[in-house]
C-alpha cells in the first residue's frame, strides 16, 4: 500500500514538472523584450527620456553652482564698504563667480547715485540670473505634456491594428485581443513615466531658482542698508 502511494506520489510530482517545463519557456520573457513590445512610438518616448536626463543634470549643475549663497561674500563685502574700499569688495563678488556675486557687483559699481537707482539696477541684474537659471526648463514642461500624449497615440494606433486585424481574420478570440492589447499599453505606460519624471524634475527646479530668488532679494536689502549707513 506504502508503495503504490509513493508510486502515485512520484508519477504526480514527474507530471507536474513537465508541465512546469513546458509552460515555462513560453511565458518568460525578460524585462527588455517585454519594453520593445511597445511598439514604434517607444523610439521617440526614449529619445525624450535620454533628453530629460540630459536636461535635468544640465541644470541642476548650473542652478546649484548659481544660486549658491555665501554669507561670508556679504559680511567681507560689508566691511570693505564701510571702510571705503570698492576695489576689495569689487574684487570679492568678481571671484565668487554666483548669481548673487553678480547682483552686488553691479550695486558696487553703482554706489554714489541715488539709491533707488541701485535697487533697481540690482533688481534688474536679479532678474537675468534668474531668467539663466530657468533656460531650457520650458522644454521639462513640454516633454511632461508630450510623452504622455505620443504613448496614448501609440496605443491607440495599436487597438486600431488590433481591430482591423479582427475585421480581416474574423478572430475574436480574448487572447487574440489581451495580447495585442497589453502589448500597446506598454507605450501609454512609458509615456506617463517620462512625463511625471519631467513634470516633478520641472516644479522641483524650479522650486530651487524660488528659494535663490527670495535669498538674492534679501541680499539687495541687506547691500542697501549697508551703503546707507557708509
Amino acid at each position: 500500500m506504502f508503495s503504490l502511494i509513493q508510486l502515485q506520489a512520484d508519477t504526480l510530482a514527474t507530471a507536474s514538472s513537465a508541465v512546469v517545463e513546458k509552460i515555462a519557456p513560453n511565458t518568460e520573457i525578460s524585462v527588455l523584450g517585454f519594453i520593445l513590445k511597445g511598439g514604434f512610438f517607444l523610439i521617440p518616448i526614449a529619445i525624450l527620456l535620454f533628453y530629460t536626463f540630459y536636461l535635468i543634470i544640465e541644470r541642476y549643475l548650473y542652478i546649484n553652482k548659481k544660486a549658491k549663497v555665501d554669507p561670508l561674500m556679504m559680511r567681507d563685502v560689508k566691511d570693505h564698504l564701510t571702510s571705503g574700499k570698492f576695489d576689495l569688495a569689487f574684487n570679492i563678488t568678481d571671484r565668487s563667480n554666483t548669481a548673487s556675486g553678480n547682483v552686488i557687483k553691479e550695486g558696487i559699481t553703482l554706489i554714489g547715485r541715488p539709491i533707488a537707482e541701485i535697487e533697481s539696477n540690482m533688481d534688474r541684474a536679479a532678474d537675468i540670473e534668474i531668467a539663466e537659471m530657468e533656460q531650457h526648463l520650458g522644454q521639462l514642461g513640454l516633454i511632461a505634456g508630450i510623452a504622455p500624449t505620443l504613448g496614448f497615440i501609440g496605443t491607440i494606433s495599436g487597438v486600431i491594428k488590433i481591430f482591423y486585424s479582427i475585421s480581416v481574420t474574423e478572430n475574436i478570440s480574448i487572447g487574440n485581443i489581451s495580447g495585442g492589447l497589453y502589448e500597446k499599453m506598454i507605450s501609454s505606460g512609458s509615456g506617463l513615466i517620462v512625463g511625471i519624471i519631467a513634470y516633478s524634475a520641472y516644479h522641483l527646479l524650479n522650486g530651487k531658482i524660488d528659494s535663490y530668488a527670495l535669498k538674492v532679494q534679501k541680499q539687495i536689502l541687506e547691500f542697501v542698508n549697508i551703503i546707507q549707513k557708509a
